[in-house]
C-alpha cells in the first residue's frame, strides 16, 4: 500500500485546550476535556529516538513522511531542529514526524520535546488541530484521523441520553445526537459535515486506488464521492482515464507553447477545416477516431497522420516526441 503524509513545523505558542475546536461546546459533549495549567506549560525534556512513537490512529490509517517533505526539510541542515517536537508523557509524537524521520536518516540520537500529559483521544485533537495548516495533512486524511473519535462520541452521546431519561435501554442514537457526532468529527477535522459523511462512505465503497489518490489530494472528496458509486473496476478504470487526460492535456499545451516560441502558429479556420474533412472517404473517416480532453478553450488538435491525409502538412509544426 502508498504512504502518505505531511509534517508541519511545531508552533510553541500552540496550548492543548481541546475544547473550542470550531466553537463553543459544553458538558460530556465537548470533544476533550480542558488541559491543566500545568499541561497547559508543557515540560521541555530531551528524548531518545528510540522512545518516540507515532500516533495509533497515525500507524491505522498508513501515515507517513512524504519524500518530497523529507527533502525540503533536509535542505535546511541543522535548522531543521531548531523546534522541539511535541509529544505526550508517553513519547506519542503530536507534532514533528518529518523531523524524526529527518533525525533518523542523520543518525542522530535523540531530540529535544515540549511533553503533555494528554490521554489518547486528546493527542488525536492535538494532532488533528496541528495539521489543519496548508503544509498538514489534507481534509481526507484529518477526517479519517477524526473518525476515530466517532465510538467514544457516541458513547457519550448514549450516556447523555441515558441521563436524560430518553430511549432507555436502546443502543441507537437519535437523529439529532447523530447530527451531533458527526458535527463534531466535522469540527476535529476542520472541514464540512457533508465532507464527514462522503468519507465514511469512501472507507468502504471507494476502489485502494481511489483512496490512495485521495490520500495525496490527487483528486477532491467529492469526485471521489461520486466516482465511488461506479463499481470498483469502473473506479480504477475512471481513475486511469482522468490521470491519463491529464497528463495528455499538458503535455499538448506544452508541445504548443513550445512550437510558438519558436514560430508563429499556423492556423487553419474550423469552417475550412470541416470542408477538408468533408473530402474523405468514408472509410476514411470510419478509421479517425475523435477525443475528448479536459484541456481549457475550444482547441481541435490534429494528427500529424490525418493532417497528412488532409493535405494539411502546414499544420505539423508539433514534434510529440519532445520531452
Amino acid at each position: 500500500m502508498k504512504m502518505f503524509a505531511a509534517d508541519g513545523g511545531v508552533e510553541p505558542h500552540l496550548q492543548p485546550h481541546l475544547v473550542d475546536l470550531n466553537g463553543p461546546q459544553s458538558g460530556d459533549q465537548t470533544l476533550a476535556k480542558t488541559a491543566t495549567r500545568e499541561d497547559s506549560q508543557g515540560r521541555l525534556v530531551t528524548c531518545r529516538l528510540d522512545e518516540l512513537h507515532p500516533h495509533p490512529s497515525y500507524v491505522r490509517h498508513h501515515f507517513a513522511v512524504s519524500i518530497t517533505k523529507l527533502s525540503a526539510l533536509a535542505e535546511q541542515g541543522d535548522l531543521a531542529f531548531r523546534e522541539p517536537l511535541t509529544i505526550t508523557r508517553d513519547r506519542t509524537i503530536l507534532d514533528g514526524y518529518a523531523r524524526v524521520e529527518l533525525a533518523r536518516h542523520k543518525g542522530r540520537s535523540a531530540l529535544p520535546c515540549i511533553e503533555y500529559d494528554l490521554n489518547q483521544e486528546d493527542a488525536l485533537c492535538w494532532l488533528l488541530r496541528t495539521h489543519r495548516r496548508s503544509e498538514g495533512l489534507n481534509s481526507f486524511c484529518r477526517i479519517l484521523l477524526a473518525l476515530d473519535l466517532e465510538h467514544g462520541l457516541q458513547e457519550k452521546a448514549r450516556s447523555n441520553q441515558r441521563l436524560g431519561g430518553l430511549n432507555k435501554g436502546s443502543s441507537n442514537l437519535t437523529e439529532a445526537d447523530r447530527l451531533d457526532v458527526r458535527s463534531q468529527i466535522a469540527s476535529a477535522a476542520g472541514v464540512s459535515i457533508g465532507n464527514v459523511t462522503k468519507v465514511k462512505h469512501l472507507k468502504t465503497a471507494a476502489c485502494q486506488e481511489l483512496q490512495d489518490a485521495l490520500r495525496c489530494a490527487e483528486i477532491s472528496i467529492h469526485r471521489a464521492w461520486i466516482w465511488s458509486k461506479l463499481s470498483l473496476e469502473e473506479q480504477r478504470k475512471t481513475l486511469w482515464r482522468s490521470r491519463t487526460e491529464e497528463k495528455m492535456g499538458k503535455t499538448i499545451w506544452a508541445l504548443i507553447a513550445a512550437q510558438r516560441s519558436k514560430s508563429a502558429a499556423t492556423t487553419l479556420d474550423p469552417i475550412a477545416f470541416a470542408e477538408h474533412l468533408g473530402t474523405l472517404e468514408s472509410h476514411e473517416l470510419a478509421a479517425v477516431r475523435v477525443e475528448q480532453l479536459r484541456i481549457c478553450g475550444k482547441t481541435i488538435i490534429v494528427s500529424e497522420e490525418l493532417a497528412q491525409t488532409l493535405g494539411l502538412e502546414q499544420l505539423c509544426l508539433c514534434d510529440t516526441k519532445t520531452p
